[in-house]
């Protein structure tokens, strides 16, 4: 079975149901199955074949779902980049996967002149174009690749993680299963289409034959804007990363006015969640509040769904169980499985799991998520944090996420970041502090910490900013913090 069969059985089916919102209004399923089958054969007349990869540039529209479902259609694979990405770096990720062809929105296309595609660059106009009825090539099998999404590497340079459509096909069964998908059900699309929760976002709709309303990247990060969607839209299943629903709470006034009714499961993924603000969530409204846990790699490989317990902890919710068939190992340091109350490195294996990186050697075996875990006594399993995050401060090994925690259990801080500038002696532990309703002074949150942590662990400069700086896909930008943190440590304005 290929990923994008759930399109073409919606619209045998049920042609006049909505399929997806945007900006421009609805589009139904025999629309969106009508203007994917006219792409896919242009793509297919120029070349476009089995395994051949197309990339995808353009923002947020029902025309940009179309290009998704026509590149699978073909038999390719479609490697979406987010539709504020300059051209530089739409030309290298199509130089690194060998791109047979370009769909780009249509002034967008000169932006491409030159580039090295077979297939050339085609505007994404030719969805609009007419069904001719030729012959397409036969569906991809469940190994094929499906979709190819760029993450940021440690070399510097971006990975290409490469998911075939029996993973893409486990994960999104088991999250439609979950959440209960059905036909009157309207999905948030938040997430860029190069960022692995939207596959949740289109597909569980897709195979419920339910709607998706996207959301445009210029709104994305309006947290009143949000929230009037939210309720205009009718939406009945939110996802987006926590930094989101913060700001939805803190600015949107999301908890101001009654909940939806229709709104029945919040999700959240990509960041710890504050548990200040899951206690809001909970208390606002009955939809079910779940935690997605699983690097792009695996999309999600653990879920757990808040409990009355979870809110009287002072660190975020667990990360639970695994989900979707994956089986989790946690192994410590020494290669043996973490027992409770001990933390080591999560490893995966299952059916989610990815082919492996773009240009490198297929998978071999289980992945190592370089995530830090702890088994709690019953089995849950908590997120402690990054292998490749943890911080040395003149001698110390710090995990800046258990930190943070701390940080945010002070009823005066609402949002905590914390990074280390400089090195040797010199490195400094800075914390950058959002201050909750009624303030919180830098003395009384250093006594808070003196309290908890040991001393190598409270951090040396404390900073309170109006808002922690955020990246295209809405998580924490450590990059721009650690620069700022470095420019105080070195007596400049940051």
């Amino acid at each position: 079975m290929s990923l994008d069969a759930a399109v073409r059985e919606a619209a045998r089916s049920t042609p006049d149901a909505v399929a997806v919102r945007d900006a421009d209004g609805p589009v139904t399923y025999a629309e969106l199955d009508r203007r994917s089958r006219a792409l896919a054969e242009e793509l297919a007349a120029r070349g476009v074949g089995r395994g051949d990869r197309v990339v995808l540039w353009a923002p947020k529209s029902a025309d940009l779902v179309a290009a998704t479902q026509a590149v699978l259609r073909a038999g390719a694979v479609y490697v979406p980049v987010h539709g504020d990405a300059p051209a530089a770096r739409v030309r290298a990720l199509a130089e690194d996967c060998s791109a047979a062809a370009v769909v780009a929105s249509d002034g967008r296309v000169p932006a491409l002149a030159g580039l090295p595609a077979p297939a050339g660059v085609l505007p994404l106009g030719l969805a609009r174009g007419p069904v001719r009825g030729t012959a397409l090539p036969a569906p991809a099998g469940d190994g094929d690749p499906a979709y190819i999404l760029y993450t940021s590497g440690s070399t510097g340079r971006p990975k290409g993680v490469t998911v075939s459509h029996g993973a893409a096909l486990a994960f999104v069964g088991w999250a439609a299963a979950e959440v209960g998908a059905r036909p009157d059900d309207v999905f948030a699309n938040h997430a860029s289409f190069g960022f692995d929760l939207s596959v949740l976002d289109l597909y569980a709709a897709f195979r419920a034959g339910a709607s998706v309303f996207l959301v445009a990247e210029d709104r994305a990060h309006d947290p009143h804007a949000l929230v009037d969607l939210l309720r205009r839209e009718r939406i009945s299943v939110w996802y987006s990363v926590p930094s989101v629903l913060t700001a939805m709470v803190r600015r949107g006034g999301l908890t101001e006015h009654p909940a939806p009714e229709r709104l029945r499961a919040v999700l959240f993924a990509g960041e710890p969640f504050p548990v200040r603000y899951v206690r809001e969530l909970a208390a606002w409204t009955g939809a079910r509040l779940l935690n997605l846990y699983g690097p792009t790699e695996t999309n999600v490989c653990a879920f757990h769904e808040v409990r009355a317990a979870d809110l009287e902890r002072d660190r975020p919710a667990p990360i639970g169980r695994a989900a979707c068939g994956d089986l989790l190992e946690v192994l410590r340091d020494d290669g043996a499985a973490a027992g409770p109350g001990e933390v080591g490195e999560l490893v995966v294996a299952g059916p989610t799991l990815m082919l492996g990186y773009w240009g490198h050697p297929p998978l071999d075996g289980p992945h190592r998520t370089g995530d830090l875990v702890r088994v709690l006594p019953d089995g849950l399993l908590d997120y402690v944090g990054r292998r490749d995050s943890m911080l040395k401060v003149r001698g110390h090994r710090i995990e800046p996420h258990e930190v943070e925690a701390v940080l945010e259990s002070h009823p005066g801080v609402a949002r905590a970041a914390v990074v280390c500038a400089g090195s040797g002696l010199e490195a400094a532990l800075t914390a950058f502090l959002v201050p909750a309703p009624g303030g919180a002074g830098a003395l009384s949150v250093r006594r808070h910490l003196v309290e908890r942590l040991p001393p190598g662990m409270v951090p040396d400069l404390i900073r309170f900013v109006d808002e922690l700086p955020r990246n295209a896909n809405g998580k924490i930008d450590r990059a721009g913090l650690t620069a700022a943190a470095e420019q105080m440590t070195n007596g400049e304005a940051p």
